[in-house]
């Protein structure tokens, strides 16, 4: 079939699927990532490739060959760990150091030894079972984090917890893949340490650690300047896809970076977005590259799927789905009992137990370096890989469970104060950071209120952010940039930009995401103004009768009017502007907050001083 599209078949099957799977799952209100692992049943030799000889025409909606989607599935998980990244800063990974390094590490290597202990009393040797104890004491990330994500667990005490327990496993992957080589060099010398042969291994860390951090020198002189350039160009010519593929050459590029050093792409592509993280240009990237996340997510969940052999499992059904049962109730003990000893709640380390309890994608790589190396029972270990499989495809059910035990359980506090890996809620967005906006960042600083900013010039994003203000670059006229920014969360979203109609748009994406939202924009002039309340704004701002007005004031002021009297007037007037704003528009405003609702939502001012 060479060159008449059979190259191809089994990509264009997978896009015709997630067309299909998608859409469907939503209506379902099923976990996509369910949907994604079924098709790959489905899909595979095992689902409809099993019927192919008699009916052939199937053989072109079955994926043939799942290695050819391998690697589409490595760069998906490797975006999953850029976007995570993203959330995270070197101030944010210092606070969660006790997390990673200890109730993360502590987690790897517990479940190590309590597995391990369970493959001896099996009749493994010692070097089997710590292998097998290694690969299956690691979780999921591509799952657990999507699934987590879905069911909007991820700002909370379960999310970080259960993140931070994830990055430490991503992080001791190559110390694991490093002991498997030593216990295979000890088992070859019949248990003799050989220090010649244990400096060979640890030497092999040695271009790990070069290479990360060559990374971290590199991304942090480069990746600043080349996406600011970046921006300039796009400014000019208005291109998005040279922002998509400044992104997708970061992640690709640091995630080779990181294999030629002997490490994963996954912890070459996290610390890409950690160190992003630090720049004004995260929000935007996050935009640019989440479709491709998704996309290549989904097929790392239909390869899961793939590599389910039913056959196997038919073989011995007992054997796959109880040493499956029993890896997650061994493993939701384990780290029950040790985010409970770090000071989590009783609820959410029941929840983070479960949905790290099952196996994950390295499980897999441990398993085939122990078999390469002449450590793995091939035939158990085959078992192994299929029951942990089978864990993963629980991974959306248990996460439900822990939701719904979580649900029922009695209150419980939060005795941590875990660090977000988020904007705090309810900081207010201003849209534009130019004078006016900068003006409203300081006064809101004054006065103890928390915002953020969004701007397209990135000059004016590298002066806000040189002064210290919270100014990311991007377009909030986009749904998924103000998404990214928290509109769901924030009390307030104030535009400020000069431009007519990019003010219109930015209006329209903010009040059709959040009907409650206070909304406060400013106007060109009084038809800009009426425009606008038929929009749904809360508050628009036309500059000419502002201006109007603050002569007006200044005026009688200067002539000796009374200060309260002056004020009193203005006040009174700018209301008869607003209602009559407010009328000339034909469109009902059902989404504006009534004033009601702004005064519970704003802070209590203090009244003011007599004097």
């Amino acid at each position: 079939m060479h060159g008449q599209g059979g190259d191809y078949k089994d990509l264009v099957v997978f896009l015709a699927a997630a067309g299909v799977i998608v859409p469907l799952v939503n209506r379902l209100k099923i976990s996509p990532v369910l949907g994604f692992l079924a098709a790959g049943v489905l899909l595979g030799p095992d689902g409809l490739g099993r019927f192919a000889h008699v009916m052939p025409w199937l053989s072109w909606l079955t994926i043939g060959d799942p290695g050819q989607l391998a690697q589409l599935s490595e760069l998906g998980v490797a975006f999953l760990l850029f976007m995570i990244g993203l959330e995270l800063s070197w101030e944010r990974l210092r606070a969660m150091r006790r997390l990673v390094f200890g109730l993360g590490l502590m987690q790897v290597v517990v479940c190590t030894a309590v597995l391990a202990c369970g493959f001896l009393l099996m009749g493994q040797t010692l070097a089997s079972a710590v292998v097998l104890g290694m690969g299956l004491a690691l979780s999921s990330t591509a799952v657990v984090m999507p699934v987590l994500a879905e069911r909007g667990r991820l700002k909370g005490t379960v999310g970080r917890s259960t993140f931070a327990i994830l990055l430490a496993q991503d992080l001791s992957v190559a110390p694991i893949l490093i002991t498997v080589t030593v216990l295979a060099a000890l088992a070859q010398q019949g248990g003799a340490l050989d220090t010649a042969v244990l400096g060979r291994a640890l030497f092999t860390l040695v271009p790990a650690a070069l290479g990360l951090g060559l990374m971290v020198l590199l991304g942090r002189v480069v990746l600043r300047p080349m996406f600011r350039s970046v921006a300039k160009a796009r400014k000019v010519d208005q291109g998005g896809e040279l922002f998509v593929a400044a992104s997708l050459l970061v992640v690709v590029g640091a995630g080779l970076a990181a294999q030629a050093s002997g490490l994963s792409m996954s912890i070459g592509a996290l610390l890409a977005g950690v160190l992003l993280a630090e720049t004004e240009f995260r929000r935007e990237v996050e935009v640019s590259i989440e479709p491709f996340k998704g996309l290549l997510l989904g097929v790392f969940f239909v390869g899961v799927g793939l590599g389910l052999d039913l056959d196997a499992i038919a073989a011995d059904p007992v054997g796959v789905f109880g040493l499956a049962l029993a890896l997650t109730v061994v493993k939701t003990g384990v780290i029950f009992s040790l985010a409970r000893l770090w000071g989590l709640g009783a609820r959410p380390a029941l929840e983070t137990a479960l949905v790290l309890a099952p196996a994950g994608e390295f499980a897999f790589v441990v398993f085939a370096t122990g078999l390469v190396e002449g450590l793995a029972p091939p035939q158990l270990t085959n078992t192994v890989a299929l029951s942990a499989t089978v864990s993963i495809f629980s991974i959306p059910l248990l996460a439900l469970l822990g939701q719904r035990l979580a649900r029922k359980s009695a209150p419980a506090g939060q005795p941590l104060d875990l660090p977000a890996l988020e904007a705090a809620d309810g900081a207010v967005i201003i849209v534009g950071f130019g004078r006016v906006g900068r003006l409203i960042g300081e006064m809101l600083k004054e006065h103890d209120q928390a915002f953020i900013a969004l701007d397209t010039d990135p000059g004016i994003v590298s002066a806000g952010r040189r002064d210290g203000f919270d100014v990311f670059y991007g377009d909030a006229g986009r749904r998924e940039m103000l998404q990214h920014c928290g509109v769901q969360s924030t009390r307030a979203l104030i535009v400020t930009m000069d431009a007519p109609t990019k003010v219109d748009e930015v209006v329209t994406a903010a009040r059709s995401m959040r009907e409650d939202l206070i909304l406060i924009a400013r106007a060109r002039d009084d038809q800009h103004a009426m425009r606008l309340y038929g929009l749904g704004v809360t508050d628009a701002v036309p500059e000419t009768t502002e201006a109007s007005l603050q002569l007006a004031e200044n005026t009688l002021v200067d002539l000796g009017v009374p200060m309260g009297l002056v004020l009193a007037s203005i006040h009174e007037r700018r209301d008869q502007f607003r209602k009559a704003f407010q009328a000339a528009t034909p469109i009902e405003r059902r989404n504006r907050p009534s004033r009601a609702l702004r005064r519970t939502v704003r802070p209590a001012k203090t009244a003011p001083s007599p004097d």
